[in-house]
């Protein structure tokens, strides 16, 4: 109970030191240029989150679960869970309704690494629902090529300006 808590106080940290410019718009094609990663983020947890998003958005449930580690600790919007086997793995990538493609990440404290990305529908059932085109941001920690820490983190809206 008490890495629960740890966790959950990481979360708000790791918020506390997210900032972020606009994400990358899309090519005429329809697939997002690569990636911007920020100064000091690890291109190799860059490109675990990104195969990770990439492997689910084709509805490959199976191959996805495959990026995290057993245990791992999740949380999409309640409180931080601890995945113990590979199965509860499996069955928290099965219920994420929408996929995802990585525009960014940014450099969090404690080692995390924030991913922003847009959302898409992904075969499988259910849908997204509204969540197209729409953005998301969480934040991963990444040890030994596989996701430690899955923390669904708020999508700050982009900065709005005030008329001088």
């Amino acid at each position: 109970m008490r890495a629960l808590a740890l966790a959950a106080v990481a979360a708000a940290a790791v918020l506390a030191g997210c900032g972020g410019d606009d994400a990358p718009a899309t090519t005429a094609a329809g697939t997002s240029p690569a990636p911007v990663v920020a100064p000091g983020v690890s291109r190799a947890a860059t490109d675990v989150v990104r195969r990770w998003a990439d492997t689910l958005r084709r509805g490959d449930v199976t191959a996805a679960a495959r990026f995290f580690a057993v245990p791992s600790l999740v949380a999409n919007g309640g409180p931080p869970r601890r995945l113990r086997t590979k199965a509860a793995i499996l069955r928290f990538n099965r219920s994420l309704p929408c996929g995802a493609r990585l525009l960014r990440t940014d450099r969090a404290r404690h080692g995390f690494v924030i991913a922003t990305f847009v959302l898409t529908e992904r075969p499988g059932p259910g849908t997204c629902g509204a969540g197209p085109d729409a953005t998301a941001r969480t934040a991963f920690r990444v040890r030994d090529g596989l996701i430690v820490d899955w923390l669904r983190v708020q999508d700050l809206p982009a900065a709005e300006t005030t008329p001088a």
